[in-house]
């Protein structure tokens, strides 16, 4: 028998407690797999394992037509320092449930799982639906959705679930890390040296401060660059050979990554080399028909600054959760409750719309 929406929304939070209890960093996220297998057994779902990666699609799966991936990752964080409470202990007060990945991105798993368990049996589709609790999100490691993609059904569209308030995020930034040298002569401290590059890295820095790229997106703003490491030197009395440092570069929707690589290395005051050129922006249509069914229930569209494994799809996708960006990562994670019963509802809603299905009060 087929669970009604309010079942599913209190077996999703007892999911969602399951989860915080067990500790899964990336690439240790063998324990909470199990748990969202067992989800799939007690609803009778037949699914499949790959490494932490755990996927099913529904019943009447039809190969003519195009495939709605829902997708969102069970791997966190390592809690911070400045956490007062147990990361790994799921309570609820005043409305919030804590724990570690309760916000980034729990609450947004198992409102999909959900919403999966909803639609898993009905007949007649617009869109076979696939469902996959990824590995690696955090570390972009290569057992993640990307290293899964391959696997997998061709994916025609995507909601990818991160925390958004349950507001459309149309698009994405990605993300391309610089490694980067600022040259110079070593020496001995005692002597005179015109060419520190600890001294040469003050106008690099400067540089990298004051630099911006001319196109600016309509949903994502402009490229934003930042240094974020710096490292130089050894000892007191020697002056280093170099100094090496970090940029991080989020990259609007107008440049590929490897435009911005090509910029940066014809520009740039010092020698750099991209880490990888894979994350790539993400954008779905404003007029997708998926978008659309989120504007018709009240959701607003915005771009996100964040990265998710939408980067890995080649596809249009829509990034949509509960929970809120700002607490990702943040000290005492935590998700109302709320939340996660509204997603379930409107993610439900949603789909209804997307897949014309016509809701099971109404037939």
């Amino acid at each position: 028998m087929k669970p009604n929406k309010e079942q599913l929304t209190e077996k999703a939070l007892e999911l969602l407690k399951q989860l915080i209890s067990i500790q899964s960093f990336s690439s240790e996220e063998d324990k909470t797999a199990d748990a969202i297998e067992a989800w799939f057994k007690t609803f009778g779902i037949p699914f499949q394992r790959e490494i932490n990666n755990v996927y099913a699609v529904n019943k009447h799966f039809d190969e003519s037509k195009p495939t709605l991936l829902l997708n969102s990752h069970h791997d966190t964080v390592r809690p911070n320092s400045a956490y007062t409470k147990n990361p790994f202990h799921p309570h609820i007060e005043d409305g919030k449930l804590f724990g570690l990945g309760s916000n980034d991105a729990g609450g947004a798993l198992v409102s999909l799982i959900a919403t999966f368990t909803h639609f898993y049996f009905e007949e007649n589709l617009s869109h076979n639906l696939l469902m996959v609790a990824s590995m690696e999100e955090e570390s972009s490691g290569k057992n993640s959705l990307r290293g899964l993609l391959p696997k997998l059904p061709k994916i025609d569209v995507a909601i990818v679930g991160e925390p958004t308030l349950m507001q459309l995020a149309i698009a994405e930034k990605g993300l391309v890390v610089f490694d980067a040298q600022v040259k110079g002569t070593p020496s001995h401290a005692a002597h005179p040296n015109d060419d520190n590059p600890i001294y040469n890295s003050i106008e690099v820095l400067d540089w990298f401060k004051n630099y911006n790229f001319d196109k600016v997106s309509e949903t994502l703003g402009g490229v934003k660059l930042t240094v974020t490491q710096i490292n130089g030197g050894v000892q007191h009395n020697a002056v280093p050979a170099q100094v090496d440092l970090v940029i991080d570069v989020r990259v609007n929707d107008r440049y590929s990554n490897l435009e911005i690589a090509d910029i940066l290395r014809l520009e740039a005051p010092c020698e750099l080399q991209p880490r990888s050129l894979r994350l790539n922006s993400s954008a779905i249509a404003e007029d997708h028909p998926l978008v659309e069914a989120g504007v018709a229930l009240g959701r607003e569209t915005y771009g996100s600054p964040t990265l998710s494994d939408q980067a890995a799809l080649s596809c249009q996708s829509l990034k949509l959760g509960p929970g809120d960006s700002t607490r990702s990562h943040s000290a005492d994670e935590f998700i109302y409750v709320h939340e996660v019963e509204d997603a379930i509802d409107l993610y439900i809603r949603i789909l209804e719309r997307f897949l014309k299905v016509e809701p099971r009060n109404k037939r």
